[in-house]
């Protein structure tokens, strides 16, 4: 018989969206709420295709504000594996590091917790009688500026090894620094699967030896958008591995693009963004859609969409309800007025909004005066907001850039009428 093992890290258990909840305390309340049913589906797969092991390489809870509840729930969901005869191998990474819990639990007889040595644990056996040793390190400290690959020890001779390690590898935006290493380097370790966690989009960098970063299982905002899961793994007789992923999330993030060019009436707008809505609802293959719209194109309704913002979001919210399962996270409005319509009208609030877009927007005065006052801004928040809003210089810049169009556009809008005169 093969042994055939899941790996998944970064659930993130009970993980706070303070940001989230602000703008929808339901949604809030069904994404903080799926962290803890990915990981349900997760023990569902492994006990339906009866696997050999699950490994989690790091990230179980999210700091320092994990609960006993959150832990007790853990627990429970381990018990159910051990009940199934299944083996659970994990390591902590920086936010399981971070908590008081991890300290204190005791995990039932089939889970083991790898130390910051490295040695390495039996987990299986082939038919062939060649063994399955798993490899894992721990960090006891949120920060890893060091590779940990040294604390590895050699591959097990005539067996097949898997590594577990959290890291950063190269680097990655939006994740800190941790234990940086090279695919390179992994590859000439002598393993035959490294087991990633840390960062949070799947990615499979290599296949001989398997190099798997599963991402995490369920993303918690819209910046961990597309489909979640985890890596169900086989190792045959000879030795070879496959991989296949499963998607276990409850929710999923998209962004989504809506052009509305030629749209030109109310309704029509309507009708696109629920074609939109309907055809991301449906490759979401039943996980709730979380949607961030992005309204774009050149269309008459430009001046409108802007004026009656607040009943354009009540209007797409309630197709998304319609739709079932599906929410509106946001909606951004990157729409212009069509030229012709613009050259038609050679009104003041035409030539208003030329020297706006081309003049005032670009003044370095005034870009820096915003992003005085952006950067204000960003202090007052949590640091999940600032996070969220803007994880790095560039995405700084960007938001500086879209606030600075958007306003100047909200305020023609507003003085203006359908044709843009006052």
């Amino acid at each position: 018989m093969p042994f055939r093992f899941i790996h998944t890290a970064d659930l993130h258990l009970d993980s706070p969206l303070t940001s989230l909840a602000l703008r929808n305390a339901e949604l809030g309340d069904l994404v903080r709420g799926a962290t803890r049913k990915a990981l349900e589906r997760i023990v569902d797969l492994a006990i339906s295709e009866r696997v050999d092991a699950v490994i989690v390489a790091g990230d179980l809870y999210d700091g320092s504000q994990t609960s006993m509840a959150t832990a007790l729930f853990l627990m429970g969901q381990m018990r159910r594996l051990e009940a199934a005869g299944i083996g659970v191998f994990l390591i902590r990474g920086n936010h399981d590091a971070q908590s008081q819990i991890t300290r204190e639990l005791t995990f039932p007889p089939n889970v083991h917790v790898f130390d910051g040595r490295g040695k390495p644990v039996k987990a299986g056996a082939l038919e062939s009688g060649r063994e399955i040793h798993v490899h894992g390190v721990s960090f006891a400290q949120p920060h890893a500026p060091a590779s940990l690959l040294p604390t590895f020890r050699a591959p097990v001779p005539d067996a097949v090894n898997i590594g577990l390690m959290h890291t950063s590898l190269a680097g990655a935006s939006r994740h800190d620094p941790y234990a940086p290493v090279g695919i390179a380097d992994l590859s000439a370790h002598g393993f035959d699967y490294w087991a990633l966690g840390h960062i949070h989009q799947r990615r499979v960098h290599l296949e001989k030896p398997w190099i798997v970063m599963p991402g995490n299982p369920q993303g918690r905002d819209i910046n961990e958008g597309g489909p979640k899961g985890v890596t169900l793994a086989t190792i045959a007789e000879d030795g070879t591995i496959t991989c296949k992923e499963h998607r276990v999330a409850v929710a999923v993030f998209e962004r989504l693009s809506v052009d509305l060019t030629g749209i030109d009436e109310w309704p029509g707008m309507l009708d696109r963004v629920e074609t939109v809505l309907g055809e991301a609802r449906v490759a979401a293959e039943g996980a709730h859609l979380v949607a961030r719209l992005a309204l774009t194109g050149a269309t008459p309704l430009a001046w409108r969409l802007r004026r009656d913002e607040d009943l354009l979001t009540a209007e797409l919210q309630n197709i998304a309800s319609s739709l079932g399962e599906c929410w509106i996270e946001a909606v951004e409005l990157a729409v212009s007025v069509p030229l012709a319509t613009a050259s038609a009208d050679a009104g003041p609030l035409t030539e208003l909004s030329r020297l706006m877009h081309e003049d005032v927007v670009q003044n370095h005065a005034y870009r820096e005066e915003l992003r005085e006052t952006l950067a204000d801004i960003l202090r007052q928040l949590p640091k999940e907001a600032r996070s969220l809003l803007a994880p790095d210089e560039a995405a700084e810049e960007a938001l500086l850039s879209d606030l600075a169009l958007q306003g100047s556009d909200a305020v023609i809008a507003r003085l203006g009428g359908e044709n843009g005169r006052v």
